[in-house]
């Protein structure tokens, strides 16, 4: 079920348009983005690097770039430990050539989903005493680890913390709640309540890159600019993977990134595109998130993620393809046993009745711990749920979960701590460790206290312009690149109209899987309607709403009914022509 909605939000769009030569349409798409000030509408379409703020805004970013800085000046040995998901990789990429272009001593460590789990440990600090390590500096976690924290600084370790997660609280007695820091000598985290950075939701990436980038602006020894451009690649490359809203200076930086990328000097980054022939004038935000980030996301979910880093610092285009093919291939079987878990899971739902919770609780021994996370969207996806999927870990239960906008999962989670012995994450994902013995009271815990209601479970389809297909042009289709990257938070614009007659369509491609249908608004004006969608469902809602005979009726050339449809604005070229595309998102 979907409800759909247009957004209402007012501003002054004729002076908009006449100010910034824009369509009125176009400014108010971007009102519907949270823009509302002129200086914030000339950032939002030409904003760059110069509107990004200073590093030195983040809380403790002073004393990490005084704490490294005396460390590389004394040659202590510096170890960079990250996360195995593309942002960890990515921001342990940033920090280790970063710091080795500064004249640190450094290498990387990152942890092992199933041996070692997330973030830092009792054996990796160990292990860092024992190779003579004299710094750890954390990236993309550290924030939620006082008590290993604590071990490093009893060995004589010094730990600067750089991460993005949620950090733990205590709640008072008066309600209020009480951040707990971990015992570093800096932690950098924007989620810090005392943090005055004007962009708490960055990820660890760009933590990591503006670390990078507050110790070059202030050490005689200075990384080259084409280095630094490099860098910021794989800031954009983590903000897309992370999921991070792309709005303020995260749009500016993955937008920056993506110019760079297209020509970008990082032979891994390039194989892994070459591998999946995607042209580098094209690359946008879906290669980022759907094509390259699974392939750097695979080797640690099926292998070791220091595969994917290896390939980052490739030092030939020869070690690069070879790293890039094994990568695609573990991303082959990954998907594969993405599915298997998926009909795993569907099996457990429905012999225990989950779906009929509020907060789907599933436990799947069988499928591997480093797929649960992807199972879990999947089945967010499909039943519009908070998800908390479960497997069996070395050690104990582990779990991933995903959330649904209007229940933040840390809050929700820190609500019923005591039935964890490990957690951490964010407003739509965290990831758990707990006892089995435990399922049935996490299960019936997190149903009780989860605060949601029937509304709170139909997906809202947010219309940015109620707009007949036959207004659209070529100009305003040009002017909607305007808007890109998107992304969550910046959204493809959707345009929608009701009253749309379907005349006939026809199935293309080798599984019959794309729908093109030729349609005539009420307005009388004709036009191609494409579909990418699932058309099984499609087919069956025309059966559904139209008879029997619905779906049969539109692919044999005799439609003639009527729907309302949402749909996005594009321009398709091929072989050198270009026409204007509609491409329906949401039918009803």
């Amino acid at each position: 079920m979907e409800k759909w909605t247009v957004a209402g939000k007012k501003a002054d769009f004729a002076a908009w348009s006449e100010q910034f030569h824009i369509s009125p349409v176009l400014a108010r798409i971007i009102r519907n983005r949270d823009v509302t000030t002129l200086q914030e509408v000339e950032t939002f379409l030409h904003g760059d690097l110069s509107d990004c703020p200073s590093p030195f805004l983040l809380q403790d970013m002073d004393k990490a770039v005084a704490t490294i800085k005396q460390a590389i000046s004394e040659h202590i040995a510096i170890r960079v430990i990250g996360d195995y998901d593309v942002d960890g990789i990515c921001a342990s990429y940033i920090l280790t050539k970063g710091l080795r272009l500064l004249g640190a001593d450094v290498d990387t460590v990152i942890p092992h989903r199933v041996h070692d789990g997330y973030g830092l440990n009792d054996g990796l600090i160990t292990q860092a005493h024992q190779d003579g390590i004299g710094m750890i500096v954390t990236c993309d976690n550290g924030i939620a680890a006082s008590k290993q924290i604590a071990l490093a600084n009893s060995l004589g370790l010094s730990v600067v913390v750089t991460d993005h997660h949620e950090v733990p609280f205590r709640e008072e007695e008066d309600g209020t709640m009480t951040q707990l820091l971990p015992p570093a000598l800096a932690v950098v985290d924007p989620k810090r309540q005392d943090c005055g950075y004007p962009y708490s939701e960055i990820c660890g990436g760009l933590v990591a890159y503006k670390l990078i980038q507050a110790m070059n602006s202030v050490t005689e020894t200075k990384i080259p600019d084409a280095a630094m451009e490099e860098l910021l690649e794989f800031a954009a490359l983590a903000t897309v993977c992370d999921v991070m809203e792309l709005r303020g200076e995260n749009r500016i930086i993955v937008k920056e990134g993506l110019k760079r990328m297209k020509q970008s000097a990082n032979l891994g980054l390039r194989a892994l595109m070459q591998i999946h022939q995607i042209e580098a004038d094209r690359l946008s935000t879906y290669h980022l998130g759907f094509v390259i980030g699974p392939c750097l996301n695979a080797t640690g979910r099926l292998d070791t993620a220091n595969r994917s880093l290896e390939l980052l610092f490739s030092s030939t285009n020869v070690e690069a393809m070879q790293s890039a093919r094994e990568l695609k291939e573990l991303n082959d079987s990954r998907k594969n046993l993405t599915q298997i878990g998926v009909e795993e899971a569907e099996e457990y739902i429905q012999k225990y009745g989950i779906e009929k919770d509020n907060v789907m609780v599933v436990f799947c021994p069988g499928i591997h711990e480093s797929l649960a996370g992807i199972v879990a969207s999947r089945l967010k996806e499909k039943y519009y749920r908070p998800v908390f999927l479960l497997t069996k870990g070395e050690e104990g239960v582990k779990g991933s979960a995903r959330s649904i906008e209007g229940y933040h999962m840390f809050h929700k989670m820190s609500e019923i701590a005591s039935l964890f012995t490990k957690f951490g994450g964010h407003a739509m994902a965290a990831g758990f460790s707990m006892e089995e013995e435990d399922i049935p009271k996490l299960r019936r815990q997190l149903n009780e206290k989860c605060g949601l209601t029937e509304e709170d479970f139909i997906a809202n389809v947010k219309i940015d312009v109620p707009m007949p297909l036959g207004y659209a042009d070529f100009s305003l289709a040009e002017q909607l690149e305007l808007l890109e990257p998107h992304g969550v938070g910046n959204p493809k614009p959707l345009f929608a109209e009701k009253n749309v007659t379907f005349l006939s369509g026809r199935k293309l491609g080798a599984n019959a899987n794309v729908g093109k249908y030729q349609v005539r608004t009420e307005d009388g004006k004709q036009c191609t309607l494409m579909y990418f969608g699932n058309l099984d469902n499609f087919d069956r809602y025309l059966e559904e709403k139209f008879g029997p005979a619905g779906d049969r009726t539109l692919y044999m050339g005799g439609g003639q009914f009527q729907l309302a449809v949402a749909y996005h604005l594009g321009i398709n070229e091929y072989k050198g022509k270009k026409e204007l595309q509609f491409v329906m998102q949401n039918y009803k």
